[in-house]
């Protein structure tokens, strides 16, 4: 299985403050859904923060999130050994397709993959 790049996901009220704080350290906005904004490195573009409110979709907002090359193999594996599917597989209006899976320490993981 391929990793693309892995994101943490901030829980914050305050996601204006937190683009000009992370804008000091070099990081520049790279997207912002309105519940989700992320920042990355200029010079390393997988280098990136999210920050959220709450999830759009799914009942718990992660802890982090995962890209991967094929999701649904990861899906496909995360299920077959009895992983805790958090919000099923599918496809999000913002291009994504993901899934939630908690890890054995109770943290909730976003794997996606762009479509």
């Amino acid at each position: 299985m391929t990793v693309r790049r892995v994101v943490p996901n901030v829980q914050s009220s305050a996601v204006e403050e937190s683009r000009e704080f992370y804008g000091l350290l070099g990081f520049e906005e790279v997207m912002d859904h309105g519940w989700i904004m992320t920042m990355g490195s200029p010079s390393h573009p997988t280098a990136q923060v999210s920050f959220m409110a709450a999830d759009k979709t799914a009942p718990v907002a992660p802890d982090l999130s995962v890209e991967v090359e094929d999701v649904d193999t990861a899906y496909a594996v995360m299920r077959a050994n009895g992983a805790e599917i958090v919000h099923p597989l599918q496809d999000e209006e913002w291009g994504v397709r993901r899934f939630l899976v908690r890890d054995p320490d109770g943290h909730v993981v976003n794997v996606l993959g762009h479509r």
